[in-house]
């Protein structure tokens, strides 16, 4: 009797190290560093490299035409003495300050209607939205024309009209007049803006909040201080420093009406810093007034993180 046996062998693919490609793709940091490769590229090409150029231009006598020379703070020096630059600082802060109030009292006002149930909802935000649509170059040249020392329908109407006046307005003529004719402009801009980033706000609060405020004999104002503002206070936040900003670093409106007349009395430090560092000529004191702005906005940025983006605000509690 025989016995037979059989031997299964199992085959088995050799084991390969893997290689170093193979090793970086299952490496997550690896994977991280590339995908963000491309944003950092441009951020070093358009973000990094001019605002290095222009810090370094700051420190130098670079004029329109020939390279300069490493000064130091001479530009900031000459600054200090110059009349006409701290009447743009002047300027600047009260053109912000001014347009950022209006523009959150009125636009808070309009998200708090448009969030109502109102006929023909949809095309009123719609409508609401056209002066931040329009190019700025336009709506300053239509601005620029309402102010307009001889044909000027807002003087039309108050004189030959209305019959409040016997002579014309010189909106542009004049310093105080020309200051309060860009506020009205960039606000009439700016308000849309607000306006509908706080509403998009406004959209999330839930209505059960309101309901069971009024079941408790809440008033209008109590919903207002209790439920509305502090849920609306992240949005704000954002909203507040884009509208700083947008609103510190403004030039084309500027710039289209007024040229920073009349006797360089609405300039901002951005139209100024143009003005001397192209027109001018004087690139590295024109720089020295744009790396000026850098602390107002840091300080803008900063007073918005830390005093209305707080987690507790956010959670509509209490500070300690």
């Amino acid at each position: 009797m025989s016995v037979s046996t059989e031997r299964h062998v199992t085959w088995r693919r050799p084991e390969v190290a893997p290689s170093l490609l193979a090793r970086l793709f299952d490496s997550k940091p690896f994977l991280i560093a590339i995908c963000l490769l491309p944003a950092v590229g441009l951020l070093l090409v358009f973000l990094t490299y001019p605002l290095g150029l222009g810090i370094w231009l700051a420190f130098t006598d670079t004029h329109v035409g020939r390279g300069g020379y490493f000064v130091g703070f001479e530009n900031f020096e000459s600054l200090w003495y110059d009349r006409v630059f701290w009447g743009a600082v002047f300027y600047t802060v009260f053109y912000t300050g001014v347009a950022t109030v209006l523009k959150f009292g009125l636009g808070l006002w309009l998200a708090l209607l448009l969030n109502e149930n109102l006929p023909f909802k949809s095309l009123l935000r719609a409508i609401i939205l056209l002066p931040w649509i329009v190019p700025t170059v336009l709506s300053a040249i239509a601005f620029w024309w309402m102010y307009d020392a001889q044909f000027s329908i807002i003087s039309y109407v108050l004189v030959d009209v209305l019959g409040w006046r016997e002579t014309y307005i010189d909106f542009l003529g004049t310093p105080w007049h020309a200051r309060w004719s860009l506020i009205a402009a960039n606000v009439w801009r700016g308000i849309p803006f607000v306006a509908i980033s706080l509403l998009a706000g406004l959209q999330t609060i839930s209505p059960s909040l309101y309901e069971a405020a009024l079941l408790d004999g809440a008033s209008s104002w109590q919903r207002f201080t209790r439920i509305t503002a502090p849920l609306l206070m992240p949005i704000l936040a954002v909203v507040l420093t884009f509208s700083v900003l947008f609103t510190f670093t403004d030039f084309q409106l500027v710039y289209a009406i007024t040229r920073g007349g009349p006797i360089n009395s609405t300039h901002l430090m951005a139209t100024l810093a143009f003005q001397r560092g192209i027109p001018g000529g004087q690139l590295g004191e024109g720089a020295a007034i744009a790396v000026s702005m850098i602390p107002f906005l840091i300080l803008a940025t900063m007073f918005s993180y830390f005093a209305l983006a707080r987690r507790k605000w956010q959670q509509g509690g209490d500070d300690e």
